[in-house]
Order: C-alpha cells, then sequence, then structure tokens
C-alpha cells in the first residue's frame, strides 16, 4: 500500500506538493496508516488485481472516505471507478445515505474523479496539516441505500 501511495502520490499531486520542495516521506505516510489501521472506527481496504498483487487502496472513518488511490499502472484502466463503486454499495448496504470527502484544490485530476460520479462540492475549504498546507475542498454524495438494508 505504502508503494502504491507514494508512487501515485508523486505524480498525481505533484502540482499540490512540488516533490523538489515537498518530497513524500514514507515515514510519514507509514506512520499515518499504522495509526489507522489499529483505530477501530476506521476500515481500511486493499485493492487487489488479477494475480492478487497490491493495486489500490481505500480508508472509510465513518461517514468519510478517508483515503483513496490505485496503483499507476491501473490508471486508466477502469480500477479506481470500480474499487470506489464497490464503496459506495458497502455503504448504501449499512443503510448510510450521504458520505463526505477532501480532496487538494489543486489535484483536478481526483476532483473530475469525483465529479463524475456525483460528488458535489460543498464549499467547505479547510488546509493540509502537511506543508506547504495546500487548500482541500469538501465533496459530498447523496445517494440511495440497498433494498435490502431497508
Amino acid at each position: 500500500m505504502l508503494r502504491v501511495q507514494r508512487e501515485g502520490g508523486q505524480v498525481g499531486l505533484a502540482m499540490v506538493f512540488p516533490q523538489d520542495e515537498f518530497p513524500f516521506t514514507p515515514e510519514s505516510v507509514r506512520h499515518r496508516w499504522e495509526q489507522e489501521l489499529v483505530d477501530p472506527g476506521v476500515d481500511c481496504f486493499v485493492v487487489t488485481d488479477i494475480d492478487e498483487s497490491v493495486a489500490g487502496f481505500a480508508a472509510l472513518r465513518g461517514d468519510e472516505f478517508l483515503h483513496f488511490g490505485t496503483a499507476l499502472a491501473t490508471w486508466g484502466s477502469g480500477l479506481a471507478g470500480r474499487a470506489h463503486d464497490e464503496v459506495l454499495a458497502r455503504w448504501a448496504g449499512e443503510g448510510l445515505r450521504r458520505a463526505w470527502l477532501r480532496v487538494f484544490e489543486g489535484n483536478l485530476r481526483a476532483r473530475r474523479f469525483y465529479e463524475r460520479r456525483g460528488w458535489e462540492p460543498t464549499g467547505e475549504r479547510t488546509r493540509s496539516g502537511f506543508a506547504p498546507h495546500p487548500v482541500l475542498l469538501t465533496y459530498a454524495i447523496t445517494f440511495t441505500p440497498n433494498a435490502d438494508s431497508a
């Protein structure tokens, strides 16, 4: 998961965190994942490809889509869309009606990805705790729970 996140972040977030000035450190990413993996309030998932190698990850905290990403080699393959839809199906199956996430303002690729899938900006803006403290935009989605959960 660390490799997938680091590689994707270095490419996908280069405009937000220029790697020559603000490089991703494996230690900071590892520390965050270690905390979240033992947190009973966080559900972590690994996305695998056909040969069972790690191809992505997702983490949920309550109604928050906390982390999501797929391996660079899978970009454009549809894997991210399928994994995203599985997360929403899980929430719907649990009866959740609304979820939210934060995405970096400068991460236009991710914003387009979420917007195409029905996420809408709420207007809420915060700043990342990581230098250079870029703006995070909050998005939300409302969906219909599965009939089985009603």
